[in-house]
């Protein structure tokens, strides 16, 4: 088995790991209690979370608390200005990939995709399939596959389907090798220099919303009200969370940086478990973490 198939096996662990912690966060679960809930001993759930986050599980489960999103809500200031002052995307310790993007034009929309050769692929990536497309011009698609039952083919069937949805009128056609090759791109297992360039479908006001999330940097943590002040629209933060919420290219258009102001981690397409992860793992790549297997 590949490293990245073997890290996406890993993440659906991690997920449950999660799913037991938000239920028991009152308790405050030891590690000994959430390795017995996700049927594994303390020993092997520590060297699951290495592989996976590059840290230990205490170290990734403070990037999850109310205390640091807190503390990344009120260290986030004028972010968005200065993140808009390097341009879009910038180089990280989680990846140096290069994210640029272009609207298509209404004609285009209108035209739902007629003439427009569309590749797809269902790839594993760090936190579980996901289904990619491209056009000639860029990625126009990233989502992931939330597990509704026990057939991956019928939740990949879904996805599927819902690309068809926004692209009634494109000519689809699998490709799985190089779905592969750009999640491996989008999630290189070390940093690796590179651009990637996204084809956006959406209103202007959406687009802009997905531009001003392009330039938050990993590991960066922002409120709907702050993105609102952020884009000159302080009274805006529920039209905001709208164009969020219609984002269809997860993660390279990073809506799980923006949680509520209260520090809740709050609504996301692809499970909240998910967020909760990619929160945890960027935060331990962008602040160096701990080593592997640390307690």
């Amino acid at each position: 088995m590949q490293a990245d198939e073997v890290r996406s096996r890993q993440y659906a662990t991690v997920a449950r790991a999660i799913a037991f912690i938000r239920a028991h966060a009152g308790a405050q679960p030891s590690l000994e209690e959430i390795a017995a809930a996700v049927h594994l001993s303390p020993a092997h759930l520590q060297r699951v979370f290495a592989a996976w986050a590059g840290i230990s599980p205490k170290r990734f489960l403070q990037y999850l608390t109310k205390e640091y999103a807190g503390r990344q809500l009120a260290a986030a200031g004028d972010v968005l200005s200065v993140s808009a002052a390097a341009g879009f995307g910038s180089g990280s310790r989680l990846h140096d990939l290069m994210v640029s993007c272009e609207a298509m034009t209404p004609g285009e929309i209108g035209r739902g995709g007629r003439g427009i050769d569309i590749g797809y692929g269902v790839a594993p990536t760090p936190f579980g399939p996901a289904l990619v497309a491209w056009t000639a011009r860029g990625v126009c698609h990233f989502a992931f596959c939330v597990d509704n039952g026990d057939d991956e083919d019928d939740d990949e069937a879904t996805m599927l389907a819902a690309l068809a949805a926004n692209w009634p009128e494109a000519q689809l056609h699998a490709d799985a090798a190089q779905a592969c090759a750009l999640t491996k791109r989008i999630f290189p297992e070390t940093p690796t220099p590179g651009r990637l360039h996204l084809v956006l479908r959406g209103t202007n006001f959406q687009i802009k919303v997905w531009e001003a999330l392009i330039r938050i940097e990993p590991g960066r943590l922002v409120s709907y009200s702050q993105l609102a002040r952020g884009l000159g629209m302080p009274r805006a933060s529920r039209t905001v969370g709208s164009a969020i919420a219609a984002n269809t290219i997860a993660f390279l258009i990073p809506c799980h940086r923006v949680i509520r102001e209260g520090g809740e981690a709050g609504q996301y397409r692809w499970g909240g478990e998910r967020k909760l992860a990619m929160i945890g793992w960027e935060a331990g790549r962008a602040e160096g973490g701990d080593a592997p297997g640390a307690s």
